[in-house]
């Protein structure tokens, strides 16, 4: 009998849910924490990067060595960087360029393509020059902010697994909103299961900036949010996020990045204002993309 060997693409998904040990003190709650770092290309952004070109080639819109374009902040970027490589198409990144040195090299190593924009510039700058790449016809752009099929990766992917790896306990699930497509699929998926699951969405503080997570002004806003599908929004500052992700690494063995850890610094205080809930907060990367950034030395 022939072997039916898995792909790349068929590790995508089914991420550990991990119990924090020592920063959660004495208490009655459970703090569980998604390691979406266990993806191939180390991000909870593989789920939707995977799904943006399958749901692409399924609607006839691209085919094998077609140009794809898409503004990133990192992880998106790395994961459509290998997507791309798996199904065959040529990928162009629109960034910042404050973006860390270990993404770029991450997205080049899998064969893409970068242009950058300025710091000033942001992610809406990155944003609008795709949209005029595509006008000119240089490629598709998946677009991520208005992609469906981002939600939808997290509606049958994220939601599912984490219902099935709670035994349906879970009382609230903290994730940071960056396109907002993983809270608005792993909400929509958790809330058919159980209305009273509270779900709490991360936004940077004032004057904070955290990768990966934004405050969006109103015209940029991702157009996949829908508003009633959050039940509190949190403002975590740089310092918290920079805190919790250095002491995820020193006391639990948790490398991740700024954005995880602001995640994490959410859980926590939710944890002391709730007795016997089971609280779930995506991990959504891997530290080792932060490292030239020195935010893992800072006191």
């Amino acid at each position: 009998m022939a072997v039916n060997y898995p792909t790349i693409e068929s590790l995508v998904g089914n991420t550990p849910l991990v119990r924090l040990q020592r920063l959660t003190g004495n208490t009655t709650n459970h703090v569980l924490v998604k390691l979406e770092g266990n993806n191939p290309a180390g991000s909870v952004k593989d789920r939707p990067a995977l799904m943006m070109i399958n749901e692409a080639e399924r609607l006839g819109a691209i085919k094998p060595s077609d140009t794809l374009i898409e503004a990133t902040s990192g992880n998106t970027g790395i994961a459509l960087a290998m997507a791309a490589a798996i199904k065959g198409y040529r990928m162009v990144l629109i960034m910042p360029d404050n973006m860390s040195e270990e993404r770029r090299s991450a997205m080049s190593a899998y064969g893409a393509e970068l242009i950058s924009v300025s710091q000033e510039q942001g992610m809406e700058g990155a944003r609008d020059l795709a949209e005029q790449m595509e006008r000119e016809g240089k490629g598709l752009v998946l677009n991520q902010f208005a992609n469906k099929a981002n939600p939808l990766a997290h509606y049958l992917g994220t939601g599912p697994e984490i219902w099935e790896q709670t035994q349906g306990e879970i009382t609230h699930f903290i994730s940071s909103m960056g396109t907002t497509g993983t809270i608005m699929g792993t909400s929509r998926y958790l809330k058919e299961q159980n209305p009273a699951v509270q779900i709490i969405g991360l936004q940077p503080a004032e004057g904070a900036s955290i990768p990966g997570i934004r405050r969006w002004p109103k015209a940029y806003l991702p157009t996949i949010f829908e508003p009633e599908r959050v039940d509190q929004v949190m403002d975590i500052t740089q310092q918290e996020a920079e805190v919790a992700m250095r002491r995820l690494a020193q006391e639990e063995g948790i490398f991740c990045g700024v954005s995880s850890g602001g995640a994490v610094a959410a859980a926590l205080k939710i944890a002391q204002q709730v007795e016997n809930a089971t609280i779930v907060a995506i991990i959504c990367d891997r530290g080792d993309r932060y490292l030239s950034t020195g935010v893992f030395s800072s006191k």
